[in-house]
């Protein structure tokens, strides 16, 4: 039987068929089939990406906020949940751009940009109060002019101390958490820290420093890519445009004195904490693998207060949804689509 084989294989008959029209496009037709289920699938991904976007697109407004005009993103039907979702530094509300585009079916999306920060006013640091208290009042009082009664808190970096805030002050509003490599514990803040310690405790002497430490541009390149091998697949647009941003007039002095202010957030920590001990709120928690900027024990940290938290760690650095954005998007669906998020009560 194996000879009969063998000989078959040989025959110049069987050659003709391999190389007759007919084989090579049954040969053809397999090896198509055998694409990877990822390609087979992105044209048809995409396709509704772009039927989603027609049907919910994004808006871009503005918002009269205590004598400020603060931007916003808006996307999604008012009547389904609402997601407010607050940025990290340097950014802005674009950095949400990946959730808006995977998301807005399903949910309210409404992204704000602080004051000081992307398309919102920045009024001068000499007649307006950079401090988190402030940024979190004017936060407090957009919800309210846009009539958003509740919603959960998507939270990344500065997003948590301005996020925490809000929740302190209105905590009925807010029915979830999402953290996005956002401290709320002492031990997240790392040894990258020291020299922001340092700034905190004389800032004359320091001020300097700090600003090449938190706002150069390989500071600024590290907080998107951090320590990911793989530095091809995170877009350089991302952190030359924050560069640029951090280095238009006035910034570097909003962002010394808000950064400053950082120091009130480490005092208010135990705070937070004691709140989550006691509400046990649903919290979801997203973690970076390459994250730099914070210490990489703070989801641990979040669990041990929330202990029935979802802890996830994704493919991304600081600015996780870079590079993870289909991952953390399915986590929040799964996360405020589920039957113990938000059953009845939707904002507006």
């Amino acid at each position: 039987m194996h000879g009969a084989r063998l000989r078959i294989s040989a025959s110049p008959r069987c050659i003709q068929f391999l190389h007759s029209p007919r084989m090579l496009l049954t040969i053809f037709v397999m090896l198509a089939s055998l694409q990877p289920l990822a390609q087979v699938q992105e044209p048809q991904v995409q396709k509704r990406r772009e039927e989603q976007a027609m049907k919910y697109p994004t808006f871009y407004r503005t918002a009269q906020i205590d004598g400020l005009s603060i931007f916003y993103r808006e996307s999604g039907p008012k009547d389904a949940p609402t997601i407010l979702l607050l940025h990290g530094l340097p950014s802005s509300s674009r950095m949400f751009e990946p959730l808006f585009t995977r998301l807005s079916d399903r949910y309210h999306l409404v992204a704000p940009d602080y004051p000081g920060f992307g398309h919102s006013d920045w009024p001068d640091p000499k007649t307006f109060a950079y401090t988190f208290d402030h940024i979190a009042e004017i936060m407090n009082h957009f919800t309210e002019a846009l009539g958003l009664s509740h919603f959960s808190l998507y939270m990344q970096d500065y997003g948590g101390p301005v996020g925490f805030r809000m929740i302190l002050a209105h905590p009925d509003r807010v029915e979830a958490l999402i953290v996005q490599d956002a401290v709320a514990h002492n031990t997240g803040l790392g040894e990258n820290w020291k020299t922001r310690r340092a700034f905190w405790t004389d800032r004359a002497a320091n001020e300097s420093a700090l600003r090449t430490n938190l706002l150069s541009l390989a500071t600024t390149k590290s907080r998107h890519a951090g320590n990911d091998p793989n530095v091809e697949r995170h877009n350089p647009d991302l952190w030359t445009d924050e560069f640029y941003f951090l280095n238009q007039p006035g910034q570097a002095e909003i962002q010394s004195d808000l950064f400053y202010d950082y120091r009130t957030n480490v005092d208010s920590y135990p705070k937070w904490q004691a709140w989550m001990r006691e509400k046990q709120p649903r919290l979801l928690v997203i973690w970076g693998k390459y994250e730099s900027s914070f210490d990489p024990s703070e989801p641990e940290s979040y669990r041990r207060d929330v202990p029935k938290a979802e802890v996830h760690i994704v493919d991304g650095g600081h600015f996780a949804l870079d590079s993870a954005a289909d991952e953390i998007a399915a986590l929040v669906q799964g996360f405020v689509g589920s039957r113990e998020g938000f059953p009845a009560r939707r904002a507006g």
